[in-house]
């Protein structure tokens, strides 16, 4: 028994670090798409959500999430810790997606409300301890990691800032979208790369137990399905983007990867290696499908977090239901709508409040100079030209 605490402990641990690791990845994936005078502000905003939500939730939103379950099978410290990284990552896919126009302090004040009341209450009656128990938010459903949890969360929250917010300056001019290049491919290359990585700890370490032949091969299996459908999204998000406009995208090809590694996350544990394929593949696929069909309707979202965590946190839920024969289907689509409502209303009802006291969108001008000038006073890139 001694023995299998420490080696859960250990483990832990270790997946705490990879899902760590992601912070770097999410900054560095949002560096390189946002033009060069935004850059000091995200990786502003980014440091900011790790350190705000973590203490948030440490303080505040455990207790909420999981007040009343007892941990024995590993270290409590060592428990906590792992949620408290999770928390983080539902407030990244928001931040990255009101990129360039989201003023640093109104988006770190809801922070803070979402690591302290909004993620946790989410987790409760999903994850945690049931302090809504019998009663219509108390769902059922199989979610490993989050594909719901998670990402579909940091979706919607997104979802409301972005109608409250609005899209960057100059985004649409009439019926015209102006395309803003991504201003340093090699960064977020490496963002996103550092994200594949950190979701073997994200996936792996939700199994929470690695010290007997079964659960080992649980982690095993968790682990080879994350990467198998990481690779079916990368593949066929560049095959439909090659046939639709004769380009290899190296963002649209990755942005696929991490939809196929969202869409794994809820049901890495059951499938086989053909269902992750066909997940995963999917996954890239929708990303594809998504980034032109928001900007048709005029949301603006410079990393495409819509499109790989909000439509493929969906995907990913239901996707469970379909091909894990012993998931009924009912309760994952249960999951995602008691998840959409209570998130998008309450994000959209905070950000909304906050916004009469502290306007989060940057003015005109401020996105014109650039946030870093107006928001940090440090420029990433200073010997560099502005290009207005």
């Amino acid at each position: 028994m001694a023995d299998a605490y420490i080696i859960n402990t250990l483990f832990v641990i270790f997946s705490t670090t990879l899902i760590i690791l992601m912070v770097p990845g999410f900054a560095m994936l949002e560096a390189g798409i946002v033009r060069t005078k935004n850059v000091t502000s995200v990786l502003t905003v980014n440091v900011m959500i790790y350190v705000v939500a973590s203490i948030s939730f440490i303080l505040i939103g455990y207790h909420i999430a999981f007040g009343s379950i007892k941990i024995d099978t590993m270290s409590p410290l060592a428990f906590m810790m792992f949620q408290m990284a999770f928390v983080g990552k539902a407030i990244n896919i928001m931040s990255g997606g009101v990129g360039e126009r989201a003023k640093i302090f109104p988006l770190t004040l809801f922070t803070l409300i979402m690591g302290a009341l909004i993620y946790p209450l989410i987790v409760n009656i999903s994850w945690g301890s049931d302090i809504l128990k019998d009663t219509f938010l108390d769902i059922n459903m199989h979610d490993l990691a989050g594909s719901a949890v998670i990402h579909s969360t940091g979706g919607w929250a997104l979802l409301a800032a972005i109608l409250i917010i609005g899209s960057r300056k100059g985004r649409y001019i009439n019926d015209q979208i102006k395309v803003i290049p991504a201003s340093n491919i090699p960064l977020f290359t490496l963002g996103a790369l550092l994200l594949w990585i950190g979701w073997f700890g994200f996936n792996g370490g939700s199994v929470g137990n690695i010290a007997s032949k079964e659960a080992a091969d649980t982690v095993a299996l968790t682990i080879f399905n994350t990467n198998t459908a990481g690779l079916a999204g990368a593949l066929l998000a560049g095959i439909f983007i090659y046939l639709r406009y004769r380009l290899f995208d190296i963002t649209m090809i990755l942005n696929g990867a991490l939809g196929g590694l969202v869409a794994i996350t809820a049901g890495a544990d059951l499938y086989g290696t053909v269902d992750s394929l066909i997940i995963g593949g999917v996954g890239g696929v929708l990303v594809v499908i998504a980034v032109p069909l928001f900007d048709k309707v005029r949301i603006d979202d410079p990393v495409g977090a819509l499109s790989v965590h909000l439509i493929n946190g969906i995907w990913g839920t239901l996707a469970v239901g379909i091909f894990a024969d012993t998931i009924p289907l009912l309760g994952q689509i249960k999951g995602i709508t008691v998840i959409g409502i209570s998130v998008f209303t309450i994000s959209y009802a905070t950000i909304y409040t906050i916004n009469k006291f502290m306007v989060f969108r940057a003015s005109d001008d401020a996105q014109l100079e650039g946030l870093d000038v107006s928001e940090c006073g440090i420029e990433s890139y200073p010997e560099f030209r502005r290009v207005i």
